[in-house]
Parts: structure tokens; C-alpha cells; sequence
């Protein structure tokens, strides 16, 4: 399958020894917030009978998990509210986990899966940043990616990749091999990619957190305009 969006050069990015010190920090995320938009949301929920929402799986890092912003502010709840907004029936399940990199990924999927109360409709698989950021083999990436991608496969689970880009100073060759691993896998698997999950917010101080690697409440939004018409289509064309 094409790709859906042409993907974006970083244009900026912090020091390899800061990264390394905030992949350290993101062990962990701040704790939830419980407010008036949650329970919006809630209410929202509660107006269709969960076995007649569609069940996705947002099954990635603390670009997913939401790290540094409210829980009511991460990407899979923005993605819940944005698709109930273009009139989808769905439940975005929230199985970010910062610091992941693609092998815990692969360690945690199957017991993932095994825990919903069913087979999800679609899984979004955004996993691969941390491996750049710590500079592994992107040869070892993407057969890490491959196999969550066998065993979505094997279950008959549909799956919408959110892609990565290496970050500049990585160098030329290392960036190469990375970023050409998220096409490949689409091309190879069928599925649809977005390639480039921070597109239009990397670099911008308006959508990033003080970090420069996380986007902030209105970075989050930005991204969620962007992935949300992509992911109603993949509902759309699921089977």
C-alpha cells in the first residue's frame, strides 16, 4: 500500500547526551487527571453499547502513553474524542509505555492482546524511536517490528503503523537504514503508515514540551488532526 502522507525532515533536535538523559526520565509518566473533559468522555462512551464500539489498540511508546501532559491529554484519548467527533462509535485503549523500545514491545504484545476483552478492530503500532535515540541496529528494529507485525497477522488483526525519522545527528548512514524501514514494512505488510508521527510539531516550541521531544497538549492536537482521518479510513476499510 502507498504510503498516506509524505514524511518530513526533523528540523531540530537536542543533544545525543540530553536524549539519552530524558530516555532515562521516561520511565515513568505523571499521574492522571480526572476532569470535567474526562468525564465528557465518559458520558460520551456510555451513549453506545461498548460491544458496538469498535475496540482500537494504541500499542506504542510515551508518544502514545502520554508522557508529561494529563491522561485526558494524550494522543489514543485526543484520538477517541477527534473520531466520536467525525461520528465513529470507538474505544482507544492506551498501551503506551514510555522508555518501550521495539524488543519490549514485542515482549509485552501477545499478554497485550490477550488482556482486552476482545479482538481489537485495529491496532496502532508506533514503536522505534527509542531505538533510534539509543542509536541500535535499525536491522535488529525492524525484525522486532516484523514479528509484532506476524503476530497481528496471525490473529487477523488490522494494524496503521505511525512511523519514526532518525534524527539528524545520528549521521547519514544510520539514517538511511532507519528511515527506511517504516516503508518497507508497509509496502511488505499491506498496511496503512503514517510515516512520521511528530510531522508538523517537531522542532516548533508552540507543540513541543521543553524536552523538544515530546509534544505538548496543542502538539498532541496537531497530531491527532493529522492521524485521525487516516485511522476512520482504516476502520472503514477493515474487515
Amino acid at each position: 500500500m502507498k504510503e498516506i502522507l509524505m514524511a518530513r525532515r526533523w528540523p531540530t533536535y537536542v543533544a545525543a547526551a540530553l536524549i539519552v538523559q530524558l530516555l532515562t526520565a521516561c520511565s515513568g509518566d505523571p499521574a492522571s487527571n480526572h476532569n470535567a473533559a474526562s468525564t465528557a468522555t465518559h458520558q460520551e462512551n456510555s451513549t453506545t453499547p461498548a460491544s458496538e464500539r469498535k475496540l482500537i489498540l494504541a500499542f506504542g511508546d510515551s508518544l502514545y502513553a502520554g508522557y508529561g501532559v494529563a491522561q485526558n491529554e494524550s494522543f489514543p484519548h485526543e484520538l477517541e474524542k477527534a473520531l466520536k467527533a467525525r461520528g465513529d462509535a470507538v474505544e482507544v485503549r492506551n498501551a503506551g509505555v514510555s522508555g518501550e523500545t521495539t524488543q519490549g514491545g514485542l515482549q509485552r504484545l501477545a499478554f497485550t492482546l490477550d488482556g482486552l476483552p476482545r479482538k481489537p478492530d485495529l491496532v496502532l503500532l508506533g514503536l522505534g524511536g527509542n531505538d533510534m535515540l539509543r542509536g541500535l541496529d535499525p536491522a535488529q528494529s525492524e525484525k522486532n517490528l516484523r514479528a509484532m507485525l506476524d503476530i497481528l497477522k496471525a490473529r487477523n488483526v488490522p494494524v496503521m503503523l505511525t512511523g519514526m525519522l532518525a534524527a539528524p545527528n545520528m549521521g547519514a548512514d544510520y539514517a538511511g537504514r532507519f528511515n527506511a524501514i517504516y516503508p518497507a514494512l508497509a509496502r511488505d505488510y499491506g498496511v496503512p503508515l503514517y510515516p512520521f508521527f511528530l510531522d508538523g510539531v517537531i522542532g516548533n516550541p508552540r507543540f513541543m514540551q521543553p524536552d523538544s521531544i515530546h509534544p505538548n497538549p496543542a502538539g498532541v492536537d496537531v497530531i491527532t488532526g493529522k492521524i485521525a482521518p487516516l485511522v476512520s479510513r482504516s476502520l472503514d476499510a477493515a474487515p
